[in-house]
């Protein structure tokens, strides 16, 4: 057995091996260690090989879904061994086979995935010029690719999010802690062999039909992805059905910071809650709410399909909703027919999926009902879309038992009447006692013995026990299988030919189960496609509900789009900070107005006073109407869109040895050079950390730039107030506050946005609300008095706006005054200590 278990740990040298032995799950040597200190189970010893002696540890396997989501949540990959031979016929140990590879990116269980969340397995092939992607989702059976410069690489990444990164062994590529590397073979990745291998999965003679002829490196990423993929699950994969190619300027570029900045699927800190995931996702099913997250990752820069969502939330709020409250609760009784149909192409399904599947189907043609006649041309076509599929759903409700069990190896998942074969096995296992009485009154009657029993017990199976008494009645044909003092045991020929039936008949029926099963797995398999459909139209459907459910309980607004560079919200509100709002409080709406008169806008104001909530909910609402959602506003218009770039807030990278200004230099270095005209730029508090004179050098330098070299819509906050002035430099940048008011030494936040610049920041009430020591912010107000007299006197900055009078000072003749001419023809080396005094007193009195 060790020999065995050792050639297979050969091939899979860095990988867990589970192996099957009995009721558990084995693990031997280093395994064994490694799984006890992560799974916390008990590491023990038996028996010895070359001389040391075996660790073992082991894992019930009626449990394993437990520990494997532990180990692939702790980055793990296992390798599932099970038993392969029949035990019956095999000599020596079971023949054992790896059935399936367990990867971080490979997952389809159900009770290994989060529902809510898409599991991918990416592949990268790089070369110096370009970067060849390629992702597949195993659970629904969607297969990616696309092509993007090396330096918007880890862009990609972010909005992708892979579980797993497949690569190549000699690839030098630094992803940081972007997911869990696997590396293969170089050659795996070679273009040739890949985009033949695709060819004969997809059957097509050439890969021009998806679009994808000239993306090499795509294709070699998607090629080694698909082999990696086939050799996990041991199997083919034919839900793998088309290959999706994704064009870089296909979505609104959000990078790293900005989808962190922005809280879109995680908090700052990481949390799943509150953001904007969470507050919209009001879908009634697992498969809506991972297309909305998919949705808000993935915001689409042509406005076509964003309209045509708000088209359909227009219709479905119409009537008083009275569409939206039919199809959201006919939504309740569907199941996850994405992640159902990847498990039937695996043949891995259980049969409580397949019943829901069944179940979700017959109940296509009341989810049709509300979308019938709808003038929304989304919702018609979604009503194609969910064509009740009458063959499998036939086939479903023939084949299944109306509530099977939970796994075939318990039996009761086939219907009665679906095969005579196991109907006359459960026949006999289930009329076992009635045959009996049955037999026993014949023979009764046949022989004439009034005190005949037919009857059973474990170690001698079944009989017909007859007393001494009568025994010179009994027929030749009787056998005799057990003599007792006081009777004799015979056995008959039907009733040896009962026996050897009945006691097989559960086990045959189990096994014809099985088979029964498997057969209804693949019989499924040419439906894969119908399914894949239904389930994402199904998913859409929730998804355009749940948006229209948020716009009528939120009082959000219909977006529209516009040509013309802008961005008009009137009434806009920060959408997860309305909602976390309570009792009395109510969130103060404010407008924004960018466009080609007004690119740029300084907003100024104190502390804690609403510029970062401001900036937020001007990004969001512009995201959230290119996901194709009602926004929280009362108008919204809104310009062509290629970008949304951030910079806000302060943090380090100590791992990476870059400080807090290095970080929001390399921020912003981003976003000077990658920023065009239609792209929205926030930026907060820019130069903050540094020196006071460095710090609004580079804040006035970068604003100046973003006018007139990027010519961007910005959002830009600075309490350098110095900066307000390039308002009359800059017709097209325009000063805004945020309002606050002082009263007994107290500040109180207003929240809304005004036109002009603030007055003051008010850092030191803010520091009072923040607790800070009274005695602290007595002597910080001292010294704020000292500054203020002294830069009265003698300011502490000069005015980096005084660049326009230099300059005409510069260009103008110079001015010639006699204490110049006066002061240039004294040679102070030749001047007595009392002719300086006589000269100094000279220059005085020729000062203008």
């Amino acid at each position: 057995m060790m020999q065995q278990y050792l050639r297979i740990k050969a091939q899979h040298p860095d990988l867990l091996l589970f192996y099957r032995m009995g009721d558990f799950y084995e693990l031997f040597f280093d395994d064994a260690e490694k799984a006890a200190r992560l799974l916390d189970i008990t590491l023990t010893t038996r028996g010895q090989s070359a001389g040391r002696p075996i660790r073992m540890a082991g894992v019930p396997y009626h449990a394993v879904e437990q520990y494997l989501a532990k180990l692939v949540r702790l980055g793990e990959s296992v390798v599932i061994c099970e038993q392969v031979g029949d035990p019956a016929t095999s000599k020596g140990p079971v023949e054992r086979a790896v059935v399936r590879i367990v990867t971080p990116g490979t997952l389809t269980d159900a009770a290994l995935l989060d529902e809510k969340r898409d599991t991918l397995l990416l592949a990268i092939a790089a070369t110096r010029t370009i970067a060849g992607l390629a992702w597949i989702n195993l659970a629904s059976g969607t297969f990616h690719v696309c092509e993007v410069a090396p330096a918007k690489l880890a862009a990609s990444l972010e909005r992708i999010r892979p579980a797993e990164i497949v690569v190549a062994e000699n690839l030098a590529l630094d992803l940081g802690p972007a997911a869990p590397l696997t590396r293969q073979p170089d050659w795996h990745f070679d273009f040739e062999s890949a985009a033949r291998d695709l060819r004969a999965h997809f059957v097509t003679t050439s890969l021009a039909g998806f679009g994808a002829e000239d993306l090499r490196p795509a294709i070699g990423a998607a090629g080694a992805l698909l082999r990696y993929a086939r050799a996990t699950q041991a199997r083919a994969l034919p839900h793998l059905r088309r290959l999706i190619v994704e064009r870089d300027n296909q979505f609104i570029g959000l990078d790293a910071t900005t989808r962190r900045n922005l809280e879109l699927t995680e908090t700052l800190r990481g949390q799943p809650a509150p953001t904007l995931f969470s507050l919209l996702d009001n879908c009634i099913t697992a498969m809506g709410s991972r297309m909305l997250r998919h949705a808000l990752h993935h915001p689409l820069r042509d406005p076509a399909i964003p309209s045509a969502r708000h088209a359909a939330v227009a219709m479905l709020l119409d009537n008083d909703g009275r569409s939206l409250r039919e199809l959201r609760q006919t939504l309740r009784g569907f199941a996850d027919i994405e992640r159902i149909a990847g498990r039937i192409a695996l043949c891995t399904a259980r049969p409580r999926e397949l019943a829901s599947l069944r179940d979700s189907l017959q109940r296509l043609t009341e989810l049709r009902v509300p979308l019938a006649s709808s003038p929304a041309a989304l919702l018609a076509e979604l009503h194609e879309q969910l064509a009740t599929p009458q063959a499998a759903v036939e086939l479903l409700g023939r084949a299944l038992a109306p509530e099977p069990a939970a796994l075939v190896r318990d039996g009761g998942v086939i219907a009665g009447g679906f095969d005579a074969e196991l109907d006359e096995l459960r026949a006999l296992n289930d009329n076992c006692g009635a045959f009996l009485v049955d037999l026993e009154a014949r023979e009764r009657q046949r022989t004439g013995i009034p005190n005949l029993k037919v009857e059973y017990n474990r170690v001698h199976g079944f009989y017909i026990e007859v007393s001494h008494a009568h025994a010179t009645r009994v027929p030749d044909d009787y056998r005799r299988r057990q003599t007792l003092k006081n009777a004799e045991r015979y056995l008959t020929p039907e009733l040896k030919t009962f026996e050897d039936r009945a006691l097989s008949a559960q086990e045959r029926a189990l096994a014809r189960e099985r088979v029964l099963y498997e057969e209804l797995l693949q019989s499924l398999q040419d439906d894969l496609a119908v399914f894949q459909q239904i389930a994402r139209a199904v998913a859409s459907v929730d998804l355009l509900a749940g948006f229209a459910e948020t716009a009528r309980l939120r009082d959000y607004c219909r977006p529209l789009f516009s040509p013309e560079p802008g961005l008009l919200i009137e009434g806009g509100r920060h959408p997860v900070v309305e909602q976390q709002l309570s009792g009395e409080q109510r969130f103060i709406a404010n407008d924004t107005r960018l466009g080609e008169d007004r690119r740029l806008l300084l907003i100024t104001g104190p502390n804690m006073g609403g510029k970062s909530t401001y900036m937020r909910q001007t990004a969001l609402i512009a995201l959230l109407a290119h996901v194709g959602s009602y926004v929280p506003a009362t108008r919204v218009t809104i310009g062509p869109l290629d970008q949304v770039f951030t910079r806000i807030g302060a943090a380090d990278d100590l791992a990476g040895g870059r400080s807090t200004f290095m970080v929001e230099m390399t921020e912003s270095a981003a976003i000077l050079n990658g920023a065009s005209e239609r792209s929205l730029v926030l930026m907060d508090e820019v130069g903050r950390g540094t020196s006071t004179f460095d710090g609004m050098a580079l804040a006035f330098a970068i604003c100046r730039h973003l006018v007139e070299k990027n010519r961007s819509l910005v959002l830009f906050a600075t309490h350098y107030f110095e900066l307000t002035l390039l308002a009359n430099e800059y017709p097209e940048l325009a000063n805004v506050h945020l309002d606050a008011v002082e009263h007994a030494g107290r500040i109180v936040f207003l929240h809304s946005v005004e036109e002009g610049p603030a007055s003051q920041s008010y850092g030191i009430q803010v520091a009072a609300l923040a607790g800070v020591p009274a005695s602290v912010l007595r002597a910080a107000r001292r010294q704020l008095r000292e500054f203020e007299q002294r830069a009265a006197i003698n300011p502490l900055q000069p005015d980096l706006f005084a660049s326009a009078l230099s300059s005409a000072a510069e260009a103008s003749e110079p001015v010639t005054l006699p204490v110049v001419d006066r002061l240039a023809s004294i040679d102070p080396d030749q001047l007595t200590p009392r002719e300086a005094l006589d000269a100094l007193y000279a220059l005085k009195a020729l000062l203008p």
